[in-house]
């Protein structure tokens, strides 16, 4: 499922935030933002734009780093030049009078887009982009393309389709610590026959770089020629990757899936953990797993909380999927989703 960073959705509920006359509480999918007093009302349609979402440079976002201007000594207010908007500024994650706001919610008037429809997408509509954080210096140099056969990683927030937790309710589960780092993929590429290190979006040079790294050192060439047809996907973490919060003193590979090309399907949890185990490949670790999933959205909120093990630092969250491959309806392909820690967005202010 494609994510909206800027998407048509509808009010749910509102609610009042304690001690503020001005701003009050919506609740959208999964999400709550913070929004001006009155200004929806529930069943009313407006422009959400995720955690992550760069707006663009308009008059109707400008307000977001457009500094307040200030009387002069004679009281007067002179309106300040529009400021272009920082190169690094992206929606975060706030906590405004002890409640959070995950994202921006914005009145449908403020924008031409005609008649939408509750969920449609507006991100290229509106010029919106997803903001990136800056990349290590040693990632490599790009060697070619991502091998097309095996599918990117990415994960849906579970507040963005809350519908999955209904769809997998009832159904055996894992779930899994997010770790943070970087995706890495490793296959034997069918078209040409070469083991390929990739990124996020790149097969990488086989230099002395983090992906290359961890591929030698648990040996993922030899235990895929093996079995040519599997690919590897997993997270790269370690010093200078993301701040290291796992305090890492060296570079490893958790690895999340295991794709097979041939069949073109991923394999079940427990028959990826088979093969990572005889390849001897480290797996991501497991916090919870059972036999009928009856978690809530509050409760797997507040699962993802925690430290990572022997640190001081906030855990990202977990992924949540079922034992066995699952299609969802509500993401239009794989079940699967990840849950972000409120207090690791706060901290890190993301």
């Amino acid at each position: 499922m494609k994510r909206k960073l800027a998407s048509v959705q509808r009010v749910l509920e509102i609610r009042s935030i304690e001690q503020a006359d001005l701003i009050e509480l919506v609740r959208i999918q999964g999400w709550q933002c913070v929004t001006r007093k009155g200004e929806f009302r529930v069943g009313d349609l407006g422009v959400y734009l995720e955690v992550d979402a760069i707006p663009p440079d308009t008059e109707t976002f400008r307000f977001l780093w457009q500094p307040k201007a200030a009387p002069d000594p004679s009281g007067i207010i002179a309106p300040l030049p529009p400021q272009p908007r920082p190169s690094n500024f992206h929606i975060r994650t706030l906590k405004l009078r002890g409640v959070l706001s995950q994202g921006l919610f914005l009145p449908l008037h403020l924008f031409s887009l005609g008649d939408v429809q509750e969920g449609e997408d507006v991100t290229d509509r509106l010029g919106v982009e997803k903001y990136e954080p800056p990349q290590p210096t040693h990632m490599g140099e790009r060697r070619g393309r991502f091998p097309p056969m095996i599918p990117k990683t990415d994960e849906i927030r579970v507040q963005s389709a809350p519908q999955v937790i209904e769809e997998l309710r009832g159904h055996p589960y894992v779930i899994t610590l997010k770790v943070d780092g970087t995706s890495g993929t490793f296959c034997i590429n069918p078209l040409d026959g070469e083991f390929h290190v990739c990124g996020r979006t790149q097969s990488i040079e086989p230099n002395d770089n983090i992906y290359w790294r961890v591929a030698r050192k648990h040996h993922i060439e030899d235990a895929l020629r093996r079995q040519p047809d599997l690919a590897i996907q997993g997270e790269v973490a370690g010093p200078g990757i993301q701040k290291n919060r796992l305090k890492l003193k060296e570079t490893s590979l958790y690895a999340f899936d295991v794709f097979d090309m041939k069949e073109g399907r991923f394999l079940g949890y427990d028959a990826m953990q088979k093969v990572l185990g005889e390849m001897g490949v480290p797996a991501v670790q497991i916090l919870e797993k059972g036999n009928a999933f009856q978690h809530t959205l509050e409760s797997l909120l507040a699962l993802a909380e925690g430290k990572y093990p022997g640190t001081k630092n906030e855990r990202e969250g977990i992924v949540v999927r079922p034992t066995r491959e699952m299609y969802s309806e509500a993401l239009n392909g794989r079940l699967s989703f990840k849950v972000i820690s409120n207090r690791f967005l706060l901290k890190e202010g993301e």
